[in-house]
């Protein structure tokens, strides 16, 4: 906050995890403005809902809670066109929120002041128009005395624009004193000490002195630290700071949840960006298929007894349908039970009748369990859109739901249905590139466990080209570095695109694995020891595939 009244600072930016005040902060610097040296401002959210929303739960507050600022803005009752949602006035300046989805709200009156608020979550480009935060950035062409503040949480490593202005800065960090040595150091993750079984008695050992620091001390560490900047300064004053240093987080509480975190690559993902305020190395590049055939298992016509819920994608090409039923166990442990080519003209009915009788099946298990389809997605966004929402529309009771899918870094593996369309059916979005993602960074799981994959004895080659056939390159879009997954030439990606599909209509149920887990643990120990369980038998009878290759 003292920064941006720093001379020779045209730039702040605020590199940060997750609660540690980054709003707040923002928050601050508008109402300084606001009150102190009025100008001209401009907030920009990732969507225009996200800017409504702070404007309601995060301005508005403010304004209501703060005197001087209460006098400023005036009663945000009165029909005035002064002071709407997303523009409000005040004596010599005004504020106005922009979503960086919404190119309109980007455009028109100059800016002094650019706030942007979680830029890495913010679209490669407003539209047509180009990058977001640089677009608004134009807006202070005008003035001599301009600011941009920007605040984030970063994303992935080479990809993260907060990452990419404060490599720019003169990179700040928070130097802190030992209690015992006295000697100043940054509070890193390698530093915390822990037992697995003991988290909460989780300690800092000093990295000079090897005290092991408590809890405790952290706030007479946090009152006697100072920021040190270790680049040179250009104009650019930069930050960076991780959860080590919240006053209202704990140290055993940032363990508890990093081994929660680390069972799955997706979770610690979130983790290292949340919580550690660093980026996320991708290691997705592509996959050798030669190394998933030595994972073949048999384990017959039954499901293995680790499944718990089955899900299935379907998916839709010319001149047939292709289906992955899959089981799902504790962390998301997979089993693919079957995979189906549906031959046959999807305009005509006998192919979807084909279809209905592979997600309206049961498939015993192991332990004698009789399970069902439990949700299935079917891809709506190439061909056969119309028969795809007539087929899926009769059968949402059946948790049978159409998708599309949307290519964009960042995107939900699910969003929100809409039934904006002429049957009025639930259609899903799907985040291709976040499903792609969790699924290669599962495939090179190696022992079995959380997000581990296992597949069945009889599946061809085939399958483990499709299923590894995208690999990704790295592209710049508006000047940014951008992940674009690619088709490998030769191959094929059904076996992909189903695995996606279940992935999805498994978020869309949502269950909970752990739970359901411990009931069929209380339910299989209160049966009779005597009770059959089904034979296991040779799968290929009950694939249901009858050709894998295309060419």
């Amino acid at each position: 906050m003292d920064a941006v009244n720093e001379p020779g600072v045209s730039e702040v930016v605020y590199m940060t995890s997750s609660q540690i005040g980054k709003t707040e902060i923002i928050n601050n610097i508008i109402g300084y403005f606001a009150h102190q040296d009025p100008s001209p401002l401009l907030l920009i959210q990732p969507t225009l809902d996200m800017a409504e929303t702070w404007s309601k739960d995060r301005l508005a507050p403010m304004i209501r809670d703060t005197d001087a600022l209460t006098d400023l803005f005036g009663d945000p009752r009165s029909r005035d066109s002064n002071n709407t949602l997303l523009h409000k006035k005040f004596p010599g300046g005004h504020i106005t929120m922009a979503g960086a989805n919404s190119p309109s709200s980007l455009a028109s009156r100059p800016i002094r002041i650019v706030l942007l608020d979680e830029e890495d979550r913010y679209p490669h480009s407003a539209g047509t128009e180009g990058d977001p935060g640089s677009l608004a950035q134009k807006r202070t062409t005008t003035f001599w005395n301009r600011l941009l503040v920007t605040a984030s949480t970063p994303t992935i490593e080479d990809e993260s624009k907060i990452e990419s202005r404060y490599q720019q800065s003169d990179q700040r960090k928070y130097y802190v004193p030992c209690p015992e040595c006295d000697t100043f150091q940054v509070l890193c993750w390698q530093q915390v000490k822990f037992e697995k079984e003991k988290t909460e008695d989780a300690v800092y050992a000093c990295e000079h002195c090897g005290s092991c620091l408590k809890e405790s001390d952290k706030m007479w560490m946090l009152s006697h630290g100072e920021w040190r900047a270790e680049a040179a300064f250009n104009g650019i004053a930069g930050f960076h700071i991780n959860e080590l240093y919240s006053p209202w987080v704990k140290w055993s509480e940032m363990v508890a949840s990093f081994l929660k975190a680390k069972r799955l690559p997706e979770t610690l993902k979130v983790w290292v960006n949340t919580s550690l305020g660093e980026t996320w190395k991708e290691a997705t590049e592509g996959i050798d298929p030669s190394g998933l055939l030595g994972r073949k298992e048999n384990w017959g016509r039954v499901a293995p007894e680790g499944v718990i819920v089955i899900t299935a994608g379907v998916d839709v090409q010319d001149d047939r349908l292709e289906a992955e039923v899959i089981g799902w166990g504790v962390s998301q442990e997979s089993w693919s039970l079957q995979y189906h080519v549906l031959h046959g003209d999807p305009a005509q009915s006998k192919v979807w009748e084909d279809l209905t009788n592979v997600l309206t099946q049961t498939i015993k298990t192991t332990d004698g369990r009789t399970l069902s389809v439990a949700a299935s997605c079917v891809d709506s966004g190439g061909h056969q859109t119309q028969r795809v929402y007539e087929y899926c529309k009769g059968r949402e009771y059946q948790r049978i739901y159409a998708i599309k899918g949307a290519n964009q870094i960042g995107k939900p593996l699910v969003s929100k249905f809409s039934k904006n369309n002429k049957l009025r059916v639930k259609l899903f979005t799907i985040g291709t590139d976040t499903a792609k993602q969790m699924i290669y960074s599962r495939l090179k799981i190696h022992q079995p466990g959380a997000g581990y994959c296992h597949f069945p004895a009889d599946y061809p080659e085939e399958y483990f080209k499709q299923l590894t056939s995208e690999r990704i390159q790295t592209k710049f879009v508006n000047g940014h570095p951008t992940r674009i997954w690619v088709l490998t030439k030769g191959r094929r990606n059904e076996a992909l695109d189903c695995r996606v599909y279940g992935l999805a209509a498994l978020h869309i149920l949502n269950p909970n694995l752990d739970r359901l887990a411990k009931e069929q643990e209380r339910e299989r120990l209160r049966k009779p020891e005597s009770q059959d369980t089904p034979e296991a038998q040779p799968a290929n009878e009950w694939m249901g595939y009858e050709d894998w290759n295309f060419n």
